[in-house]
Protein backbone atom coordinates (compact mmCIF):
# COMPACT_ATOMS: atom_id res chain seq x y z
CA UNK A 1 0.00 0.00 0.00
CA UNK A 2 1.46 3.30 -0.92
CA UNK A 3 0.40 6.59 0.37
CA UNK A 4 -2.76 7.18 2.93
CA UNK A 5 -5.58 4.27 3.81
CA UNK A 6 -8.92 5.36 1.97
CA UNK A 7 -10.99 6.22 5.13
CA UNK A 8 -13.98 4.30 6.16
CA UNK A 9 -16.43 7.02 5.52
CA UNK A 10 -16.38 8.61 2.29
CA UNK A 11 -15.36 12.39 1.93
CA UNK A 12 -18.36 15.15 1.48
CA UNK A 13 -18.49 17.37 -1.37
CA UNK A 14 -17.36 20.14 0.25
CA UNK A 15 -13.98 18.34 0.83
CA UNK A 16 -14.27 16.71 -2.30
CA UNK A 17 -14.25 20.68 -3.79
CA UNK A 18 -11.41 22.27 -1.77
CA UNK A 19 -8.88 19.23 -2.22
CA UNK A 20 -9.79 19.40 -6.09
CA UNK A 21 -8.89 23.39 -6.34
CA UNK A 22 -5.80 22.85 -4.09
CA UNK A 23 -4.58 19.88 -5.98
CA UNK A 24 -5.11 21.41 -9.33
CA UNK A 25 -2.48 24.87 -7.99
CA UNK A 26 -0.03 21.66 -7.04
CA UNK A 27 0.11 20.33 -10.22
CA UNK A 28 -0.24 24.05 -11.83
CA UNK A 29 2.77 24.91 -9.43
CA UNK A 30 4.84 21.86 -10.87
CA UNK A 31 3.56 22.17 -14.51
CA UNK A 32 3.07 25.21 -15.48
CA UNK A 33 6.70 26.32 -17.37
CA UNK A 34 5.03 23.46 -19.93
CA UNK A 35 1.92 25.15 -20.60
CA UNK A 36 3.91 28.95 -20.98
CA UNK A 37 5.58 26.98 -23.44
CA UNK A 38 2.41 25.39 -25.25
CA UNK A 39 1.00 28.57 -25.52
CA UNK A 40 4.05 30.00 -27.44
CA UNK A 41 4.12 26.98 -29.88
CA UNK A 42 0.55 27.47 -30.19
CA UNK A 43 0.39 31.35 -31.44
CA UNK A 44 3.67 31.00 -33.21
CA UNK A 45 3.73 32.05 -37.03
CA UNK A 46 0.00 33.73 -35.98
CA UNK A 47 -0.53 36.55 -38.29
CA UNK A 48 -1.24 39.78 -35.89
CA UNK A 49 -2.79 42.94 -36.40
CA UNK A 50 -0.54 44.81 -37.16
CA UNK A 51 2.18 42.72 -37.65
CA UNK A 52 5.32 41.91 -35.37
CA UNK A 53 8.71 42.35 -36.31
CA UNK A 54 12.00 40.66 -35.04
CA UNK A 55 10.00 37.84 -33.30
CA UNK A 56 11.39 34.94 -31.66
CA UNK A 57 11.40 31.52 -33.29
CA UNK A 58 10.60 28.67 -30.72
CA UNK A 59 11.66 25.34 -31.65
CA UNK A 60 10.39 22.22 -29.56
CA UNK A 61 9.28 21.95 -26.01
CA UNK A 62 13.10 22.17 -24.39
CA UNK A 63 13.82 24.55 -27.49
CA UNK A 64 10.95 27.05 -26.45
CA UNK A 65 12.31 26.33 -22.73
CA UNK A 66 15.86 27.37 -22.75
CA UNK A 67 14.54 30.29 -25.65
CA UNK A 68 12.50 31.77 -23.01
CA UNK A 69 15.43 31.75 -20.42
CA UNK A 70 18.03 32.88 -22.90
CA UNK A 71 15.81 36.19 -23.92
CA UNK A 72 13.34 37.07 -21.15
CA UNK A 73 15.02 35.14 -18.12
CA UNK A 74 13.58 32.27 -15.68
CA UNK A 75 10.76 33.96 -14.18
CA UNK A 76 9.27 34.48 -18.00
CA UNK A 77 8.80 30.42 -17.80
CA UNK A 78 6.08 31.71 -14.37
CA UNK A 79 4.60 34.38 -16.18
CA UNK A 80 0.73 34.58 -15.58
CA UNK A 81 1.13 32.42 -12.52
CA UNK A 82 -0.87 34.06 -10.26
CA UNK A 83 -4.02 34.26 -13.07
CA UNK A 84 -3.43 30.47 -13.55
CA UNK A 85 -3.91 30.07 -9.56
CA UNK A 86 -6.87 31.97 -9.63
CA UNK A 87 -8.32 30.07 -12.19
CA UNK A 88 -7.52 26.95 -10.80
CA UNK A 89 -9.24 27.94 -7.07
CA UNK A 90 -12.00 28.34 -9.07
CA UNK A 91 -11.93 26.19 -12.26
CA UNK A 92 -10.69 23.00 -10.81
CA UNK A 93 -12.80 23.03 -7.61
CA UNK A 94 -16.03 23.21 -9.61
CA UNK A 95 -15.22 20.54 -12.51
CA UNK A 96 -13.66 18.29 -10.81
CA UNK A 97 -14.37 19.09 -7.14
CA UNK A 98 -18.15 18.65 -8.05
CA UNK A 99 -17.94 15.69 -11.07
CA UNK A 100 -18.94 12.97 -8.18
CA UNK A 101 -22.16 14.46 -7.18
CA UNK A 102 -23.09 15.63 -10.20
CA UNK A 103 -22.77 11.75 -11.60
CA UNK A 104 -24.81 10.86 -9.06
CA UNK A 105 -27.89 13.22 -9.88
CA UNK A 106 -27.56 11.56 -13.70
CA UNK A 107 -27.13 8.24 -12.18
CA UNK A 108 -30.93 6.52 -11.78
CA UNK A 109 -31.99 5.67 -8.97
CA UNK A 110 -32.00 2.30 -7.66
CA UNK A 111 -28.92 1.85 -10.28
CA UNK A 112 -26.15 -0.73 -9.25
CA UNK A 113 -23.23 1.31 -10.71
CA UNK A 114 -22.85 4.89 -12.70
CA UNK A 115 -23.17 4.33 -16.56
CA UNK A 116 -21.05 5.96 -18.93
CA UNK A 117 -23.78 8.63 -20.60
CA UNK A 118 -23.67 9.56 -16.93
CA UNK A 119 -20.79 10.18 -16.59
CA UNK A 120 -20.01 12.03 -20.06
CA UNK A 121 -22.94 14.34 -18.68
CA UNK A 122 -21.20 14.74 -15.23
CA UNK A 123 -18.02 16.07 -17.30
CA UNK A 124 -19.90 18.11 -19.42
CA UNK A 125 -21.99 20.13 -16.74
CA UNK A 126 -19.26 20.55 -14.05
CA UNK A 127 -16.81 21.72 -17.12
CA UNK A 128 -19.28 24.19 -18.72
CA UNK A 129 -20.36 26.06 -15.36
CA UNK A 130 -16.46 26.14 -14.46
CA UNK A 131 -15.57 27.99 -17.25
CA UNK A 132 -18.28 30.42 -17.06
CA UNK A 133 -16.91 31.40 -13.30
CA UNK A 134 -13.14 31.02 -14.19
CA UNK A 135 -13.10 33.13 -17.93
CA UNK A 136 -11.88 35.95 -16.86
CA UNK A 137 -8.81 34.16 -15.07
CA UNK A 138 -8.04 32.40 -18.10
CA UNK A 139 -8.40 34.87 -20.33
CA UNK A 140 -5.65 36.81 -18.33
CA UNK A 141 -3.39 33.48 -17.70
CA UNK A 142 -3.39 33.30 -21.91
CA UNK A 143 -2.58 36.94 -22.30
CA UNK A 144 0.08 36.80 -19.78
CA UNK A 145 2.02 33.44 -21.28
CA UNK A 146 1.99 35.16 -24.75
CA UNK A 147 2.68 38.79 -23.50
CA UNK A 148 6.48 37.80 -23.24
CA UNK A 149 6.62 36.58 -26.82
CA UNK A 150 6.25 40.32 -27.98
CA UNK A 151 9.19 43.31 -27.83
CA UNK A 152 9.24 44.80 -24.08
CA UNK A 153 7.83 48.13 -25.58
CA UNK A 154 5.09 46.25 -26.75
CA UNK A 155 4.13 44.39 -24.24
CA UNK A 156 0.56 45.24 -23.14
CA UNK A 157 0.50 44.30 -19.15
CA UNK A 158 2.44 45.29 -16.31
CA UNK A 159 0.68 42.58 -13.79
CA UNK A 160 -2.17 40.68 -13.40
CA UNK A 161 -4.46 43.56 -12.07
CA UNK A 162 -3.24 45.86 -14.98
CA UNK A 163 -4.53 43.22 -17.38
CA UNK A 164 -7.99 42.65 -15.67
CA UNK A 165 -8.42 46.74 -15.98
CA UNK A 166 -6.76 47.16 -19.33
CA UNK A 167 -8.80 43.93 -20.79
CA UNK A 168 -12.38 45.55 -19.53
CA UNK A 169 -11.36 48.93 -20.09
CA UNK A 170 -10.17 48.35 -23.68
CA UNK A 171 -12.25 46.05 -24.59
CA UNK A 172 -15.07 46.69 -22.32
CA UNK A 173 -15.90 43.07 -19.85
CA UNK A 174 -16.87 40.78 -22.65
CA UNK A 175 -12.85 40.94 -23.15
CA UNK A 176 -12.77 39.54 -20.04
CA UNK A 177 -15.42 36.51 -21.69
CA UNK A 178 -13.05 36.70 -24.61
CA UNK A 179 -13.37 33.02 -26.39
CA UNK A 180 -15.92 31.71 -23.63
CA UNK A 181 -17.50 29.71 -26.55
CA UNK A 182 -14.45 27.39 -27.52
CA UNK A 183 -13.21 27.08 -23.87
CA UNK A 184 -16.43 25.53 -22.87
CA UNK A 185 -16.25 23.33 -25.68
CA UNK A 186 -12.80 22.53 -25.29
CA UNK A 187 -13.32 21.96 -21.32
CA UNK A 188 -16.54 20.20 -22.09
CA UNK A 189 -14.41 17.82 -23.91
CA UNK A 190 -10.85 18.27 -21.61
CA UNK A 191 -13.68 17.25 -18.60
CA UNK A 192 -14.67 13.79 -20.47
CA UNK A 193 -11.42 13.03 -21.31
CA UNK A 194 -9.80 14.07 -17.85
CA UNK A 195 -12.35 12.60 -15.73
CA UNK A 196 -14.50 9.81 -17.54
CA UNK A 197 -11.54 8.26 -18.69
CA UNK A 198 -10.10 8.52 -15.48
CA UNK A 199 -12.93 7.45 -13.46
CA UNK A 200 -13.20 4.19 -16.29
CA UNK A 201 -9.70 3.68 -15.44
CA UNK A 202 -9.91 3.53 -12.00
CA UNK A 203 -12.57 1.11 -11.23
CA UNK A 204 -11.46 -1.07 -14.01
CA UNK A 205 -8.03 -1.41 -11.89
CA UNK A 206 -10.23 -1.41 -8.74
CA UNK A 207 -12.56 -4.20 -9.91
CA UNK A 208 -9.97 -6.30 -10.83
CA UNK A 209 -7.50 -5.62 -8.26
CA UNK A 210 -4.63 -5.16 -10.54
CA UNK A 211 -2.38 -2.77 -8.22
CA UNK A 212 -2.76 -4.74 -4.84
CA UNK A 213 0.26 -5.28 -4.89
CA UNK A 214 3.90 -6.69 -6.39
CA UNK A 215 2.48 -9.66 -8.15
CA UNK A 216 -1.04 -7.59 -9.07
CA UNK A 217 -3.08 -8.89 -6.74
CA UNK A 218 -2.60 -12.04 -7.64
CA UNK A 219 -0.81 -13.73 -4.58
CA UNK A 220 -2.15 -17.17 -3.95
CA UNK A 221 -3.98 -17.21 -7.15
CA UNK A 222 -3.06 -20.44 -9.07
CA UNK A 223 -3.70 -20.28 -13.45
CA UNK A 224 -7.45 -19.42 -14.00
CA UNK A 225 -8.67 -18.39 -11.27
CA UNK A 226 -11.26 -15.98 -11.14
CA UNK A 227 -10.45 -12.63 -9.64
CA UNK A 228 -12.93 -11.76 -7.21
CA UNK A 229 -13.05 -8.02 -5.61
CA UNK A 230 -11.89 -7.38 -2.17
CA UNK A 231 -15.01 -5.28 -1.50
CA UNK A 232 -17.75 -3.49 -3.41
CA UNK A 233 -17.19 -0.21 -1.75
CA UNK A 234 -14.40 1.46 -3.68
CA UNK A 235 -13.24 3.41 -0.53
CA UNK A 236 -12.30 0.65 1.18
CA UNK A 237 -10.19 -1.11 -1.61
CA UNK A 238 -6.78 -2.57 -1.36
CA UNK A 239 -5.79 -1.31 -4.55
CA UNK A 240 -7.25 2.06 -4.02
CA UNK A 241 -3.67 3.46 -3.73
CA UNK A 242 -1.19 5.75 -5.32
CA UNK A 243 0.13 2.85 -8.50
CA UNK A 244 -3.55 2.79 -9.47
CA UNK A 245 -4.11 6.63 -9.30
CA UNK A 246 -1.08 7.24 -11.85
CA UNK A 247 -1.62 4.58 -14.20
CA UNK A 248 -5.55 6.18 -14.25
CA UNK A 249 -4.28 9.82 -14.47
CA UNK A 250 -1.54 8.92 -16.87
CA UNK A 251 -4.43 7.15 -19.18
CA UNK A 252 -6.94 10.20 -18.44
CA UNK A 253 -3.81 13.09 -19.75
CA UNK A 254 -3.35 11.68 -23.43
CA UNK A 255 -6.97 10.80 -24.02
CA UNK A 256 -7.85 14.25 -23.10
CA UNK A 257 -4.77 16.13 -24.87
CA UNK A 258 -5.74 14.07 -28.28
CA UNK A 259 -9.43 15.14 -28.10
CA UNK A 260 -9.03 18.41 -26.88
CA UNK A 261 -6.06 19.63 -29.02
CA UNK A 262 -7.94 21.47 -31.57
CA UNK A 263 -9.99 23.09 -29.69
CA UNK A 264 -6.85 24.50 -27.05
CA UNK A 265 -5.29 25.93 -30.42
CA UNK A 266 -8.22 27.85 -31.70
CA UNK A 267 -9.36 29.17 -28.29
CA UNK A 268 -5.51 30.25 -27.26
CA UNK A 269 -5.27 32.06 -30.66
CA UNK A 270 -8.66 33.75 -30.11
CA UNK A 271 -8.46 34.65 -26.74
CA UNK A 272 -4.54 36.24 -27.90
CA UNK A 273 -5.62 37.97 -30.63
CA UNK A 274 -5.92 41.94 -30.86
CA UNK A 275 -9.39 43.50 -31.22
CA UNK A 276 -10.56 43.29 -34.68
CA UNK A 277 -7.90 40.31 -35.72
CA UNK A 278 -10.87 37.95 -35.98
CA UNK A 279 -14.93 38.50 -36.46
CA UNK A 280 -15.65 35.22 -34.33
CA UNK A 281 -14.57 32.08 -33.05
CA UNK A 282 -15.14 30.68 -36.39
CA UNK A 283 -12.93 33.21 -38.65
CA UNK A 284 -9.98 32.30 -35.88
CA UNK A 285 -10.81 28.69 -36.81
CA UNK A 286 -10.86 29.12 -40.50
CA UNK A 287 -7.60 31.40 -40.83
CA UNK A 288 -5.66 28.52 -38.56
CA UNK A 289 -7.03 26.02 -41.39
CA UNK A 290 -6.17 28.12 -44.51
CA UNK A 291 -2.25 29.17 -42.85
CA UNK A 292 -1.43 25.78 -41.05
CA UNK A 293 -3.50 23.22 -42.68
CA UNK A 294 -5.23 20.51 -40.39
CA UNK A 295 -1.69 20.14 -38.46
CA UNK A 296 -1.84 23.38 -37.21
CA UNK A 297 -4.59 22.06 -34.86
CA UNK A 298 -2.20 20.07 -32.99
CA UNK A 299 0.42 22.63 -32.78
CA UNK A 300 2.21 22.22 -29.42
CA UNK A 301 0.94 18.65 -29.19
CA UNK A 302 3.99 17.18 -27.24
CA UNK A 303 3.85 20.38 -25.10
CA UNK A 304 0.33 19.86 -24.31
CA UNK A 305 0.24 16.42 -23.80
CA UNK A 306 3.76 16.70 -21.46
CA UNK A 307 1.56 19.45 -19.89
CA UNK A 308 -1.81 17.56 -19.46
CA UNK A 309 -0.24 14.16 -19.15
CA UNK A 310 2.30 15.44 -15.41
CA UNK A 311 -0.77 17.98 -14.78
CA UNK A 312 -3.11 15.20 -14.09
CA UNK A 313 -1.07 12.80 -12.40
CA UNK A 314 0.11 15.56 -10.15
CA UNK A 315 -3.33 16.70 -9.89
CA UNK A 316 -5.17 12.89 -9.04
CA UNK A 317 -2.35 11.80 -6.78
CA UNK A 318 -2.54 15.29 -4.54
CA UNK A 319 -6.55 15.43 -5.27
CA UNK A 320 -7.01 12.06 -3.66
CA UNK A 321 -4.05 12.33 -0.93
CA UNK A 322 -5.90 15.43 -0.08
CA UNK A 323 -9.32 13.74 0.40
CA UNK A 324 -8.06 11.22 2.67
CA UNK A 325 -6.11 13.58 4.88
CA UNK A 326 -8.99 16.38 5.55
CA UNK A 327 -11.27 13.08 6.08
CA UNK A 328 -8.76 11.40 8.54
CA UNK A 329 -8.58 14.58 10.29
CA UNK A 330 -11.98 14.89 10.82
CA UNK A 331 -13.08 11.20 11.73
Amino acid sequence: MVGLKPPEVPPTAAVKFLSAGTAACIADLCTFPLDTAKVRLQIQGEVRIPRSTGAVEYRGVLGTLSTMVRTEGPRSLYSGLVAGLQRQMSFASIRIGLYDSVKQLYTPKGAESTGLAARLLAGCTTGAVAVACAQPTDVVKVRFQANGAMPESARRYSGTVDAYRTIAREEGVRGLWRGTLPNITRNAIVNCGELVTYDLIKDTLLRAQLMTGENGGREGTQPGDILIPVTLNPHLCPADNVPCHFVAAFGAGFCATVVASPVDVVKTRYMNASPGQYRNVLSCLLALLMQDGIAGFYKGFVPSFLRLGSWNVVMFISYEQLQRAVTLTQS
